[in-house]
């Protein structure tokens, strides 16, 4: 994720991740389809193409993650407004004094509410 939103500043990179009990396996660069500094939309066919292969080996949609190249580290009204996964992650990749920080959040029902994460660098993900 980090290599990703780091490449694709300044647009706003989007993604997948999978894996079991909220443990990531596997994470999915999905294209941003708005091509926008502020706004993410995942691409419709790679997110269905993504949703398959994540079902055929036994996985679950653990995560999404998005980039704010310039904006906080926290949901924005758009990002609460369009959240569609309320059981899943949303993983919030915002770069300060020069390095990018990850922040997580459930989004149910309007509400956001922080949840701890731990990030592992690995080549694996």
């Amino acid at each position: 994720m980090l290599a990703d939103v780091s490449a694709r500043t300044p647009e706003e990179a989007c993604g997948l991740v999978a894996g079991r009990a909220r443990r990531a396996e596997r994470v999915y660069r999905v294209s941003n389809a708005l091509h926008s500094p502020v706004r993410f939309r995942l691409d419709p066919a790679e997110q269905i193409h993504i949703f398959l292969e994540i079902e055929k080996l036994g996985l679950e949609l653990v995560a999404i993650y998005h980039s704010h190249p310039n904006g906080p580290a926290i949901p924005s009204p758009t990002d609460v407004a369009e959240s569609a996964y309320p059981e899943t992650i949303n993983l919030i990749w915002s770069a300060a004094d020069g390095k990018w920080h990850c922040r997580g959040f459930i989004i149910q029902n309007g509400e956001v509410a922080e949840v701890p994460i731990e990030i592992v660098h690995s080549q694996q993900l």
